[in-house]
């Protein structure tokens, strides 16, 4: 997969292989690592933006995706996150 951007819209599969539209929101580093914070685009076309979804998932070195797996990784990514958008 190519390098992942702010703003691209790629497509995704879930735990029962349903695809889903994804847009990539805001992307950081953390340690090395790369993660990006991903929403459905669905979810953003709608009139309220109340109540969006929004997932965070890892950058590995081929640039593919892959879920956060611990507790300790995924509340440091959250942080991480929460200060990006909240400046926005």
């Amino acid at each position: 997969m190519d390098k992942i951007e702010v703003g691209e819209v790629f497509t995704i599969s879930d735990e029962s292989e349903e695809e889903q539209s994804v847009e990539v929101l805001a992307k950081v580093t953390l340690e090395g690592t790369d993660y990006v914070a991903v929403s459905f685009v669905q979810d953003l076309q709608a009139e309220s933006k109340d109540d969006i979804d929004l997932f965070f998932l890892k950058i590995d070195d081929d640039n593919d995706l892959s879920a956060i797996e611990s507790d300790e990784e995924f509340d440091r990514v959250s942080e991480a996150f929460d200060a990006i958008l909240d400046e926005e």
